[in-house]
């Protein structure tokens, strides 16, 4: 059974967007910044991926320089490819440009060693959609606050 450590979430994915389906992909990672995602030093925050030409990539994810890594750190920045079978990029491809879907970073982790992301197929949510997710969980919060309560008596 393989091992996963999850070691970033886009928790703001979960509250933009419905995640209609999500899909795994390796990632294409330079020199030092496998050291700086074990150290947990990534964010996915207002990350995306695009599809050109054929291939998968994704934008706006942060990867800080390695502390020792001197002249091998890349750009925190840059565009990383992700690995997808092309069946899979062309399906999302078609899915994507027809139905008005983004796809959005979900998390990054550790597969036996490998890092991995989880891509979601994402729609949007309108603001009444995110207030009622926002009412949900709060009320789901009071209850489990009440029955933590109710137990100590």
């Amino acid at each position: 059974m393989a091992s996963l450590k999850t070691v970033a979430q886009n928790k703001k994915a979960h509250h933009d967007y419905f995640i209609e389906e999500s899909f795994e992909a390796g990632i294409e990672l330079c020199g030092t910044e496998v050291k700086s995602i074990r150290a947990g030093r990534v964010n996915l925050k207002d990350s995306w991926c695009s599809i050109v030409e054929g291939e998968i990539f994704v934008n706006g994810m942060h990867i800080s320089p390695y502390d020792h890594g001197n002249i091998f750190n890349r750009d925190p920045m840059r565009v990383r490819k992700l690995l997808m079978h092309k069946k899979e990029i062309n399906r999302l491809f078609g899915i994507v440009k027809q139905t008005g879907y983004s796809l959005i970073p979900i998390s990054l982790y550790f597969k036996d060693s490998k890092v991995k992301v989880q891509v979601g197929l994402c729609k949007g949510k309108k603001l009444y959609d995110k207030r009622e997710d926002m009412a949900k969980r709060s009320a789901k919060r009071d209850m489990e606050r009440a029955i933590k309560e109710q137990n100590r008596i």
